[in-house]
């Protein structure tokens, strides 16, 4: 440090809160948000920490300066212990019978004009159409916007008789059983569908768990000040937790192939994640490039998943850029 100038001081100063930062964020996944609920907030920024680590390490380089290896070493423990943010290659290989998995919150399909846009609808039920996925999973599904969707196979949950707003599951292959995990004190839920495809039987589960109900245009995320932000994620985050430990304990019944689709609400990063995804593939990391971003905020944020069980050969997976939600829809191919 005696060899710095003062702004190199603050640079490196900043450079070492940060690293440290990232460095307790790789204890996220062990952390359950019931026991430190402020902890789970930083799973939402791990994306930016590790950019940032990233920015450090080059600047130090450029300098010449041996303070490069602060960063540097806590991304290489990243990369061993964390899951990437970033995937330089991807798999495009391909089967004829490979089935075709698709995730997408449709926010209510514009029904409550969140865009200027009148042709919301269609152009979701145009972009299904075209890329014509084999099993659809609909979150924030709107059941009074009528949809064009030709599929022979359907659940539709919402969480009583006077809702409108709740879960789907379209498929071209037959539903033979179907449920709803029926969450509490909430709007969100959990459903799932056993498929028969060809000889095999496979459960698919479709989750929208706990919103954190963030306006990503507004100061503060729509919130008055910085302290009740922090006291609503805390409270948004014991409930994923709960419906997390609902989810499993459902989950644990079912011993056959299984796909396990939907919008979490946090990230790769975080305890929700990490229980969910155990003994699990999850498709953008087998196969998928880039960012994998699937909410349309500044900074890359993946928070929707496709996952499916150890034996299955991920082919392919694709995150669109389709700004008709504020979310992306998701698409993967999948064998056994």
């Amino acid at each position: 440090m005696k060899k710095l100038s003062v702004i190199n001081k603050i640079i490196y100063l900043l450079n070492s809160v940060l690293a440290t930062v990232l460095l307790l964020s790789y204890l996220l996944p062990l952390v359950s948000p019931e026991k430190i609920p402020a902890f789970a907030i930083l799973s939402l920024f791990v994306p930016t920490l590790i950019i940032l680590n990233i920015f450090f390490v080059i600047y130090w380089t450029i300098k010449l300066k041996k303070h490069f290896f602060l960063s540097a070493i806590i991304l290489v423990i990243g990369w061993f212990f964390s899951n990437p943010p970033y995937k330089l290659t991807e798999n495009k290989s391909s089967l004829n019978d490979d089935l075709k998995v698709m995730s997408y919150n449709v926010r209510m399909f514009n029904h409550w004009k969140w865009t200027d846009d009148p042709n919301i609808p269609k152009k979701i039920s145009a972009f299904v159409s075209d890329k014509s996925p084999d099993i659809l999973c609909f979150q924030e599904y709107y059941t009074l916007e009528k949809q064009p969707f030709l599929y022979p196979y359907k659940y539709v949950r919402t969480k009583n008789k006077k809702d409108k707003i709740g879960l789907a599951i379209y498929s071209k292959f037959p539903i033979i059983n179907q449920g709803s995990l029926d969450l509490k004190n909430t709007s969100n839920n959990i459903i799932f569908v056993d498929i028969v495809r060809k000889k095999d039987t496979i459960r698919v589960y479709n989750l929208h768990l706990q919103s954190l109900e963030l306006n990503t245009n507004k100061e503060n995320f729509g919130q008055e000040n910085s302290e009740k932000l922090i006291a609503r994620l805390k409270e948004r985050f014991k409930k994923q937790a709960e419906q997390t430990e609902v989810f499993t304990a459902h989950e644990k019944q079912w011993k056959g192939k299984e796909i396990v689709a939907g919008d979490f609400n946090n990230t790769s990063y975080s305890w929700v994640y990490n229980q969910i995804s155990k003994d699990k593939k999850d498709t953008f990391i087998e196969a998928g490039k880039g960012f994998g971003k699937s909410y349309n905020y500044w900074f890359p944020m993946r928070i929707d998943f496709i996952l499916t069980d150890k034996n299955a050969i991920v082919n392919q997976f694709s995150s669109f850029p389709e700004k008709n939600s504020d979310h992306f829809p998701i698409l993967t191919r999948i064998n056994w």
